[in-house]
């Protein structure tokens, strides 16, 4: 992909090309059928450019729903673009701030951009790859969004005319996907001289807590029950110091923002009010964005529970709660941890069909479901975990979802 052909893929002739691509893959045609069909109008770099664009689209629409059928998108691109529900969420935020401008240093393909475009911030984004910046520019106008994006080093920008500046390191080297924050582009040092004004900063989920500076707020956010990212907010955007947002699961490239619920260290009382008790009638697993943010005793206290063990991300209670914060068991019964032992008691259950859940141990569920050799009708949950130091077995039942819990 060049920035020619990008542009090419935004004419009418490029964009009916796609819609060929397209129609001739929904009615089930193999790949190979597709592509002799289409060389008989179009060269072999143009169908190339448009089944990859196809393909790309049908991808991306569990990242960006409906905007994804006349959006452009490169693999790896797609692949690090903000999913659309965790960049309205963003937006929003910045809105409720007061926002009118912001610069986006590192806009890739624009899901940040068209986010803020439509929350009413005047935007504009710069990034190193011409391919991408073409790209933004494509989609905000495919989307009738303004906004302006460039070509440019985004440690050489002047940020001070915008509001707020936003920054989405590449966290990608040559031999790939790097933890190491001394590699991104731009690099941490540029990171943290951002985070002395108003900012925000999109960063990886594992980001170590120690890492994150003093009066900079980390903001863990997970989707569906899975954590996405994290962002760094800074200066007059900060309002705590660690929160965990959970966004539900309510379609593709959508969210809810009635559900959308968040969970701050100012709703921790902490492990010494919360404190360790034995497994009670409910097990409450958190999500892993209050898992990240080191929110887990307030998920505790919320469900008027404690910790099974002071290094085990599980809570217990006597009560049943519905919270957006943690997925819910009902404890059937302990059984044996032993694997011989655990085998015997499934086999006794006629458990057939088992769910293995584990935290804290050494087992790969993988590799420990066809050693118990499960025979029977019946289906289980199985969590295998720590409690008060110990391996613990324990078969649950999932507490039933209430809309919007």
């Amino acid at each position: 992909m060049d920035v020619d052909l990008v542009r090419w893929l935004t004419t009418d002739t490029g964009r009916a090309l796609i819609a060929r691509a397209d129609a001739l893959t929904e009615e089930g045609r193999a790949p190979l059928a597709v592509q002799t069909e289409l060389r008989r109008d179009a060269d072999a770099a143009h169908v190339a450019a448009a089944l990859t664009q196809s393909g790309l689209r049908r991808r991306a629409v569990a990242k960006f729903g409906d905007d994804a059928a006349q959006m452009l998108f490169t693999t790896d691109a797609l692949e690090q673009a903000t999913r659309t529900t965790v960049a309205r969420h963003r937006a929003a935020r910045l809105e409720a701030f007061g926002t009118t401008t912001l610069v986006d240093l590192g806009c890739g393909i624009g899901g940040d951009l068209i986010a803020a475009a439509r929350v009413g911030i005047t935007a504009a984004g710069v990034d190193l790859d011409p391919v991408r910046v073409e790209i933004a520019r494509a989609n905000l106008h495919a989307l009738g969004l303004p906004g302006a994006v460039a070509v440019a080093d985004a440690t050489s920008v002047d940020t001070v005319p915008f509001d707020v500046a936003f920054v989405d390191p590449a966290r990608r080297t040559s031999s790939g996907r790097t933890f190491r924050t001394d590699a991104w582009t731009p690099p941490w040092p540029f990171v943290l001289e951002l985070l002395a004004r108003d900012a925000c900063a999109k960063v990886a989920p594992g980001i170590p807590r120690d890492l994150v500076p003093d009066g900079v707020e980390a903001e863990w956010i997970s989707e569906a029950g899975e954590v996405k990212e994290a962002a760094l907010w800074a200066g007059r955007l900060a309002t705590t110091r660690r929160r965990a947002t959970v966004i539900p699961a309510t379609g593709p490239g959508r969210a809810d923002a009635a559900g959308l619920a968040t969970l701050t260290d100012e709703d921790d009382p902490g492990a010494d009010d919360v404190g360790v008790r034995p497994i009670g009638a409910f097990l409450y697993e958190p999500d892993g964005a209050v898992i990240r943010a080191g929110l887990v005793t307030a998920v505790a206290a919320g469900v008027d529970g404690a910790l099974i063990d002071p290094q085990i991300a599980y809570v217990t209670s006597d009560a049943a709660f519905t919270t957006p914060f943690a997925r819910g068991y009902r404890v059937v019964e302990e059984v044996p941890y032993r694997e011989k032992q655990l085998k015997a008691a499934l086999r006794e259950r006629g458990i057939g069909r088992l769910t293995i859940k584990k935290r804290g141990v050494d087992v790969v569920p993988e590799q420990l479901r066809p050693r118990l050799a499960l025979r029977g009708d019946a289906e289980a949950t199985l969590v295998l975990t720590r409690a008060a130091g110990k391996g613990t077995a324990l078969l649950v039942e999932p507490l039933a979802v209430t809309p919007g819990g």
